[in-house]
């Protein structure tokens, strides 16, 4: 199963680069939660897609360095590259730990710095 949940990330993550908000939103459960530790929890893919809208201006550019998966979870680690409003670009070094539901992921703990 973890081989099949890396391939899930990977794939949410294509969607993403692409722009492609509901083809990632695709690989999510309808009640994920997603918690940006140290900021907030959304709670389901309407959240998460209000979220993204406004945070990602254009699509981010991911970097992942590793993805490490047991059981029902993954872990990816890398760097994201997004840019706001005003042109400002920003990197972060980041790790996301999913937990994966029924072969969708249910719940992100983000460390973002």
């Amino acid at each position: 199963m973890s081989h099949q949940h890396k391939s899930s990330l990977r794939q949410a993550n294509a969607a993403i680069a692409r722009g492609d908000i509901d083809g990632f939103l695709a690989y999510c459960t309808d009640d994920i939660q997603w918690t940006t530790v140290g900021e907030s929890t959304l709670d389901g893919k309407e959240a998460v897609r209000a979220w993204m809208t406004d945070a990602y201006v254009e699509p981010p550019v991911f970097t992942v360095d590793h993805l490490i998966a047991e059981e029902d979870f993954v872990i990816a680690l890398g760097s994201i590259t997004v840019r706001t409003a005003d042109g400002t670009e920003t990197r972060h070094a980041y790790s996301d730990a999913w937990r994966f539901h029924d072969g969708k992921m249910a719940e992100l703990r983000a460390f973002v710095i």
